[in-house]
C-alpha cells in the first residue's frame, strides 16, 4: 500500500559527491537514479530539488570576500548543474524527466511554474526544480519547502547521510538518541538543525510533513514509500 501519491524529494548537493572531495560522483548519481526509478514505477508523482553544496555554497563564499548576492547566484547555478546531471542519469535509466529553473535559462531548462510542474508529474515525468527560489538569501531547503507546498506534495522527503533526527549530532555525540517522530514546535524549541528556520517555519505554517531519512542506503526510498518506519517524521 502506497503511503503517498505525490512527493517532493530534497537531495543535498554534498551527497552527490559520494566518496569524492568535490563535484559529482557518477556511481552515487546512478544509485540515486535507480532508487528514484524504482518509486516512479510504483506510480508515485515525483518532484525533486537538489542543493549545490558539492560545487559552490553562497554563504561560505561570502566569508571569502564574495558579494552575498553573487555568491548565492553562483550557488543557484550549481543546483542547475546537479539537476542536469541527475536528469541525465534518470534518462539513461529509462525515466522521463523535465528540468525546470527558477530563473530563465532556456534551453537548459524550462522556466518554472506550478501548473507546468504538476502537469508534467501527472504525465509520469520526474520533475527536477532547480535554481532554488531564484532569489538570494534563500537556501535550497527553503526552495524545496516552497516547491513542495506549491506542487501540493503529500510529504517532503529529505534524503541525507544520517538515518533521521537525533537529540544531538550522532557523528559527534555517541549518546545521541533518534526521534521516531517529532513536532515542528519541538524542533524549533530544541533548536534542532533539521533545516534552516525559514524552511522549517514554511513547512509548519503550510502543514507539509517532512521525513528525514538516509538516502545513501540503497532501497530506503522505496521502503519509505511503502510506509516502513525509516527515518524521522516531522509534523504539526
Amino acid at each position: 500500500m502506497l503511503q503517498y501519491k505525490r512527493i517532493l524529494l530534497k537531495l543535498s548537493g554534498e551527497s552527490l559527491m559520494g566518496g569524492k572531495p568535490y563535484g559529482i560522483d557518477e556511481a552515487r548519481l546512478t544509485e540515486y537514479a535507480e532508487q528514484i526509478k524504482e518509486i516512479a514505477e510504483m506510480g508515485i508523482q515525483i518532484g525533486i530539488v537538489i542543493g549545490g553544496g558539492n560545487i559552490f555554497r553562497g554563504l561560505s563564499g561570502t566569508s571569502k570576500g564574495f558579494d552575498r548576492v553573487k555568491g548565492d547566484q553562483m550557488g543557484m547555478l550549481a543546483t542547475v548543474i546537479n539537476s542536469l546531471a541527475l536528469s541525465s542519469a534518470l534518462v539513461a535509466a529509462g525515466v522521463k524527466t523535465r528540468v525546470l529553473t527558477a530563473v530563465r535559462m532556456e534551453p537548459i531548462g524550462e522556466f518554472y511554474n506550478k501548473w507546468k510542474a504538476i502537469e508534467s508529474m501527472e504525465a509520469g515525468e520526474v520533475v527536477i526544480m532547480s535554481a532554488g527560489t531564484g532569489n538570494p538569501f534563500f537556501t535550497t531547503d527553503t526552495g524545496s519547502s516552497l516547491r513542495g507546498i506549491e506542487i501540493e506534495a503529500d510529504v517532503m522527503l529529505k534524503g541525507t547521510r544520517v538515518d533521521g533526527i537525533y537529540t544531538a549530532d550522532p557523528e559527534k555525540d555517541p549518546t545521541a538518541t533518534k526521534f521516531h517522530d517529532i513536532t515542528y514546535d519541538e524542533v524549533l524549541k530544541r533548536g534542532l538543525k533539521v533545516m534552516d528556520l525559514t524552511a522549517t517555519c514554511m513547512c509548519k505554517e503550510n502543514n507539509l510533513p517532512i521525513i528525514v531519512f538516509d538516502m545513501d542506503t540503497v532501497g530506503n526510498l522505496k521502503k519509505v514509500m511503502q510506509g516502513e518506519e525509516i527515518g524521522t517524521l516531522v509534523h504539526n
